[in-house]
């Protein structure tokens, strides 16, 4: 059965410096429309926020204030309606303006592409809208904040074109070069051959394309609305596989309870390739050379970009060894089995509080880094939607299941086992095993087909780890959302939310009516 799904194939560019400067100014008018769009939402705020409290002056009870007070927040449409009416024109001089006031904004506009500000007008509503959300309880997950301005050289440099079917839009010229409106062909560091051939048999339509920068390099990711078919049941070879159950950890990045070959059977220990502490040493000259520069210089500007540059490419190279690992195990498998992990709660900080100071802060810290390196969340994420792709299935094993203490042959149960316990031994059949292995063994037996339990978002129950919300006292219950081993806890009761209106947060008290 056909279907159609948004798929975005992502390239690395090789931009000459003219084009380079043509990036960077793009990025730059998109920066400024989602500041432009986040001022005018926050001015309209304020004045809502003014007129209640005028009223609740005047002796109007808050609620009734906040009923009769209404200000529209201004929206993409009304946004560039207004923006299309005060902006100036450099081609024609109009940068000054004696008569009907101070200098115009943007007049360079006419330099990029309008989908510049156009999507940076949507990603400002995007923003504002999840805010109100997550501030509601309608958006589950950690609570989102307050929309900030984007700042040049903090912010990431990035802008979003859509295709314009009526007008030369976005199309691959060769499978070497992507041509984008306004800025012409701009030659790929890798071959598009895939997507070409796909969009000459017309299974693929060019929908945006997003450029941004990372580190040293830029990415275009062209967005495709494809016509394919998704296998429902899994292949042959899939099949004689059968399930496998993984147990990532920090000694190995996964532990499988088969191997990925069947030839091989060391490879269901897939090594860890620590590419932060690889990184190290470069990291660490690279940033005391920035730490003793001065603010503001051109050194200073190389010795961070050489910082950037370094992050970037330790970023690259654990997506692409987690990408290599996840397609073996999806076409490799019927079903995957892996852990519900709490990624949040596993590297909360140790620190603890004034009151109650935590113990082993830097060792906790450390072990943080190494769990944060391994990346869990985006492995079980990669995991969810590559098995749709191929044809598997995804399990996933209940928090609470002890799986590193359960011998995987008998069912015994070993409650005094600790991290620092590499192996177990079965005290009843006598099985020794490694503990990794052992708890892979585990997950492959005990995990289910998860059910979706956050597609609705009714409510802020889960983060996207699957952890519970951030809580709003300060540092409380940080260390809630653990790694499961232990006993299921009983079923915790839904905190109720405070009044709005006796809540401390002013920014929960300007918008609980908008």
């Amino acid at each position: 059965m056909q279907t159609e799904v948004l798929r975005a194939y992502r390239f690395a560019l090789d931009p000459t410096f003219a084009q380079v400067e043509v990036l960077q100014r793009h990025a730059g008018a998109a920066r400024w429309a989602f500041n432009h769009a986040v001022g005018m939402k926050k001015a309209a705020h304020e004045r809502w926020r003014h007129e209640v409290e005028q009223l609740v002056a005047n002796g109007t009870p808050e609620v009734q204030a906040r009923k009769q007070v209404s200000v529209p927040i201004p929206s993409k449409p009304a946004i560039q309606k207004h923006l299309n009416q005060i902006k100036g024109d450099s081609r024609t001089g109009g940068l000054p303006d004696n008569v009907h006031g101070p200098q115009r904004p943007c007049p360079w506009w006419h330099e990029v592409n309008t989908y510049a500000f156009q999507s940076a007008f949507i990603d400002a509503d995007r923003a504002w809208t999840n805010w109100l959300a997550s501030l509601t309880g309608k958006r589950a997950g950690r609570k989102v904040g307050y929309p900030r301005f984007k700042k040049k050289g903090r912010s990431r440099d990035a802008f979003r074109l859509h295709h314009d079917v009526k007008k030369p839009g976005i199309r691959l010229a060769t499978h070497r070069r992507l041509r984008l409106p306004a800025i012409g062909e701009i030659r790929l560091h890798e071959s598009a051959k895939r997507l070409a051939r796909l969009i000459d048999r017309e299974q693929a339509v060019i929908q945006s394309v997003t450029i941004s920068r990372g580190g040293h390099r830029w990415y275009a990711s062209v967005l495709c609305k494809v016509t394919t078919s998704l296998p429902t049941t899994p292949t042959r070879r899939q099949a004689a596989a059968g399930t496998v159950g993984v147990d990532l950890g920090v000694k190995y990045l996964a532990v499988l309870s088969a191997p990925l070959n069947s030839d091989n059977p060391g490879s269901a220990f897939v090594e860890n390739p620590r590419h932060l502490p690889t990184a190290t040493k470069r990291l660490q000259k690279a940033q005391q050379a920035l730490a003793r520069t001065q603010k503001g210089s051109a050194r200073r500007h190389k010795a961070a970009q050489r910082v950037g540059r370094l992050h970037h490419v330790v970023a690259e190279r654990r997506a692409t060894a987690i990408h290599r690992v996840t397609k073996q195990l999806a076409t490799g498998f019927a079903t995957i089995a892996v852990e519900d992990l709490s990624v949040a709660g596993m590297t909360a900080s140790a620190c603890g509080t004034v009151e109650a100071p935590g113990r082993k802060v830097r060792q906790k810290a450390g072990l943080n880094r190494s769990i944060l390196d391994t990346a869990p969340g985006e492995f079980r994420r990669q995991l969810a939607y590559k098995t749709l792709w191929y044809g598997s299935a995804l399990a996933v094993l209940d928090r609470w299941y002890p799986s590193s203490k359960t011998c995987s042959n008998c069912g015994w149960q070993n409650p005094r086992l600790t991290l620092s316990d590499r192996t177990f031994h079965c005290d009843t059949c006598k099985l020794v095993i490694d503990r990794d292995l052992n708890a892979a063994r585990n997950i492959a037996r005990h995990a289910v087909p998860p059910t979706p339990q956050l597609a609705s978002g009714k409510e802020e129950s889960k983060n996207a780890r699957r952890a519970p919300a951030r809580p709003d006292g300060h540092q409380a219950a940080r260390h809630e959302a653990k790694k499961r081993e232990g006993t299921r806890p009983p079923s915790p009761v839904p905190p109720q939310r405070s009044n709005p209106l006796a809540s401390p947060n002013p920014r929960q008290e300007q918008a609980k009516l908008f």
